[in-house]
């Protein structure tokens, strides 16, 4: 197991609590929106907004925490994260922000406190990048997008 250790930024409403795990299976720790002097912010169809989760974190060397769509509000209610999954780095010590865009056909309000995201932490592996004169061959060769796939 791996500590990531979380700090609050300044005016954030501490009594959200920090992320937790849903279920004793769950891979992702919930992440809630913490904007008390706001109240809400209104997604209109299309829209996308920066929610505050009001933390900032330290993620161990050779980690990472990803930030994933919930699927219940993808389902329902198009709501998603266009980068997704994003990426925190281990040497990023700011305030967490979540972009969170609507991708369904109705407005979407966000209230203070609602669970907008998780997090999963992985570990990461960086790679040594070499030029080449020429790369070996595959079955597969160079074809992409839907190559392997079911011919119609």
């Amino acid at each position: 197991m791996v500590t990531i250790s979380l700090t609050w930024d300044d005016g954030a409403d501490r009594s959200l609590g920090l992320p937790v795990y849903a279920s004793a299976g769950a891979a992702g720790a919930d992440l809630r929106a913490n904007f008390p002097d706001r109240g809400a912010v209104v997604l209109e169809p299309g829209a996308r907004a920066l929610v505050p989760t009001g933390l900032r974190m330290a993620i161990p060397d050779g980690f990472e925490v990803q930030i994933r769509p919930r699927s219940g509000l993808a389902l329902k209610h198009g709501i998603t994260l266009p980068n997704a999954p994003g990426t925190i780095d281990s040497d990023y010590r700011g305030s967490l922000g979540v972009i969170v865009m609507n991708a369904g056909d109705q407005r979407f309000e966000i209230s203070h406190g609602d669970r907008i995201a998780q997090m999963v932490v992985a570990p990461v592996m960086r790679a040594d990048l070499v030029e080449v004169q020429a790369l070996d061959d595959t079955t597969r060769g160079a074809g992409g997008f839907g190559s392997t796939g079911v011919s119609e």
